[in-house]
């Protein structure tokens, strides 16, 4: 009785794969990705299996384009060919997938929100893209903006550099692999590129500019770069044995999620420490900055008191430790944005001033 509801065709298979597979692969996924898989993005396996999905992805579109054409006429191939949509949406949906788990994580949301939505926005379309995966300029467009992403942070993951020479060499690499790409496939399927070479000028040049746009205006995260930890503190002392006691204010659970809801109660001759982690890759050397602000409520606006820039070195899981600090703050609303040499936000550490006459009771926490 039950094997009435199990698929009878290839139609039917591909059917009950956007009905039930489909949306099931795409939780599992994402918190694979976010759980077990791409933990660190400088790991052998995470940059492997991105690769792979990139692999795999470029080896459908040149076999769909070369069985469309009809250079193909083994049936069983011919068949099967309406899987290959499928297996090009799984591997593309891999990439949005760990994109999105390895960008989200880089970043302050509050700045880089715009391209951490885009990328959440392109792995939930991702289900809805199968029909379109069988055009070539939406594959080539497509396979060109996650190259280009995965270039971005692999770079300087090799060379253990970031800024925006790297960024202009990863625009620079992507632009040549997509036209050697396009030379195999002209080779292969010349009537295809042919009919469609404006419209992928196009497609190419516009995903170009706009991933420029998006990166100069700080708004792609400076991955490899992610800050790990972070927060407002009344002392830092750096232990002999290589950790952090850091003394501060009690805040409840869901506080260490809105760091624009911290207080930080200053005395008189009291200090301000802004304690961060930041993980970098292993072998990456690179100046950050902590760059204080008070909003001034005259004139509306954040102004930079102080910018200390310091060094960190890459390799450890937990993150460079490190902390700043600041006395005789302003009462009112304090900021310290974390900074790449740059200019990029690493991530922000939001408190508000409050002055009291007696100290408030405080944790003592090691790290």
């Amino acid at each position: 009785m039950a094997r009435r509801y199990f698929p009878k065709s290839v139609q039917d298979l591909l059917w009950w794969y956007e009905r039930f597979i489909s949306p099931l692969a795409l939780v599992a996924g994402f918190i694979s990705d976010n759980f077990i898989l791409l933990k660190r993005v400088d790991f052998w396996f995470t940059d492997a299996l991105l690769f792979f999905y990139l692999v795999v992805s470029a080896l459908c579109i040149i076999a769909l384009n070369i069985i469309e054409s009809g250079r193909v006429r083994n049936q069983l191939i011919v068949r099967f060919a309406p899987f290959i949509p499928v297996v090009m949406q799984f591997s593309f949906g891999g990439l949005f997938s760990g994109y999105l788990s390895l960008y989200s994580r880089s970043a302050s949301f509050l700045a880089s929100w715009v391209f951490v939505v885009l990328l959440a926005v392109l792995l939930l379309g991702n289900e809805r893209f199968m029909r379109l995966y069988v055009r070539f300029s939406f594959q080539i467009s497509v396979y060109f903006g996650v190259l280009f992403s995965f270039l971005i942070f692999f770079l300087p993951i090799i060379f253990h550099q970031i800024g925006p020479k790297m960024f202009i060499s990863s625009g620079a690499l992507s632009l040549l692999v997509m036209t050697l790409f396009l030379m195999i496939l002209a080779r292969l399927v010349p009537e295809v590129v042919k009919k469609n070479k404006t419209v992928i000028a196009r497609s190419i040049a516009v995903i170009y500019i706009m991933f420029n746009i998006l990166y100069f205006n700080n708004i792609i995260p400076p991955l490899p770069l992610a800050l790990k930890d972070s927060g407002v503190y009344h002392n830092v002392v750096h232990l002999t044995s290589g950790t952090y006691e850091l003394t501060g204010e009690p805040l409840a659970w869901y506080q260490d999620y809105l760091d624009y809801n911290n207080v930080f109660h200053e005395t008189p001759n009291d200090r301000a420490y802004v304690y961060t982690s930041i993980f970098a890759p292993t072998g990456l050397t690179t100046i950050v900055q902590d760059q204080w602000q008070y909003y001034d409520p005259a004139a509306r606006k954040w102004t930079t008191t102080d910018t200390i820039a310091y060094e960190i070195t890459g390799g450890r899981d937990a993150g460079y430790e490190g902390y700043t600090y600041k006395g005789y703050l302003t009462p009112g609303d304090w900021r310290v944005n974390v900074l790449t040499q740059y200019g990029q936000i690493i991530g922000r550490v939001a408190f508000t001033v409050v002055p009291v006459s007696a100290p408030v009771s405080t944790v003592v926490t090691d790290k």
